[in-house]
């Protein structure tokens, strides 16, 4: 696994958002070192600011200039919850940097984790929010597309739902964006309903849960269609914007996932991307504001892409993942 990280992350402060803190940076470190006493495969990589074609592949040209001119001045609010610091958007933009190393390791043969912050699935094409200013998983995916990939997944498990993520490709048949979150819940989209538009409709991949879902729920998610979906799209690359804030002893988030599910999680992701003949994984730190739980649901996950995955079946009749398979079964054969 390799790790791609800068110092930079540790330097971002937003006043407006006390539990995205620099200490975070340190936290997902950590259980990456914890991962390599434990026999993982750990090797760090430096990153660099990620290219302009890069960014704004994803984000306009005004919502980057905007960002710029507010770093100029030393700092300034993006949303009601969302700042820049003085050293705000050199961060974003090794984060975004860290993410395309991710993408060009993994294409190289070598899973990859963008170890980084500000997180950034919920800032879209000109807009930023929910602590995200640049939205590295999005970047990445287009990177891997502008460097020759034709198919694209990125699989979203962070408790809130990536709004800023489906927006970018809502439309874009080369993308496959799925998301398992908690719903009623920050920002409020997400329902299964939402499928994409266009030549993309079916490419939107939902699954809402309610709060304080357990493992054994999401792995019926897993089973019953993010897997089978999956599958039948046979991505070139999968990318995982990889959160932690559905851990149990999250501040923000309602669900019941301990450190291991996520390392259960990325195993049967790594399983599948082998079993299709996918790049290995490239995963993007997301959100997760415990920070003993992010240390070990960042060793879980690296630990878990190195492990075996047993069989996944889905048991039927629930009710959460029936109502994101019959919005897409028109456009997916395997959930018919």
């Amino acid at each position: 696994m390799h790790v791609y990280s800068d110092p930079a992350s540790e330097r971002h402060v937003n006043h407006m958002a006390g539990v995205e803190a620099p200490e975070r940076f340190r936290a997902a470190l950590a259980g990456a070192e914890e991962a390599g006493r434990a026999g993982a495969r750990v090797e760090y990589r430096p990153c660099r600011v990620a290219p302009r074609s890069a960014l704004e592949a994803v984000h306009s040209p005004e919502y980057l200039e905007g960002l710029e001119k507010l770093s100029a001045a030393g700092g300034g609010y993006v949303d009601f919850d969302t700042a820049l610091g003085p050293d705000s958007l050199e961060a974003a933009k090794l984060a975004a940097g860290a993410a395309v190393g991710a993408v060009e390791s993994a294409l190289s043969g070598a899973a990859a984790f963008a170890i980084a912050r500000p997180p950034g699935h919920h800032s879209g094409r000109a807009y930023g929010m929910g602590f995200c200013l640049l939205n590295n998983a999005a970047i990445a995916a287009a990177y891997a597309l502008a460097q020759g990939a034709e198919r694209v997944a990125i699989l979203d498990w962070d408790v809130h739902h990536g709004n800023g993520t489906q927006d970018v490709f809502y439309a874009n048949d080369e993308a496959l964006y799925l998301s398992v979150h908690q719903s009623p819940f920050y920002p409020g989209t997400g329902a299964a309903r939402e499928v994409g538009e266009g030549s993309a409709k079916g490419f939107t991949v939902n699954v809402p849960l309610p709060a304080r879902s357990r493992e054994d729920l999401y792995a019926e998610v897993f089973a019953g269609l993010l897997l089978p979906v999956l599958s039948e799209f046979r991505p070139d690359l999968l990318v995982v914007s990889a959160g932690y804030d559905a851990h149990v002893a999250d501040p923000l988030g309602g669900m019941r996932l301990e450190s291991a599910s996520f390392g259960r999680f990325a195993a049967g992701l790594a399983s599948l991307a082998r079993e299709v003949g996918s790049a290995p994984l490239a995963l993007v730190l997301e959100g997760g504001y415990n920070l003993n739980a992010l240390t070990g649901s960042v060793a879980a996950t690296i630990k878990g892409v190195e492990e075996p995955f047993g069989t996944c079946r889905y048991s039927g009749d629930v009710t959460p993942v029936e109502a994101s398979r019959k919005a897409l079964a028109p456009f997916w054969e395997s959930l018919r």
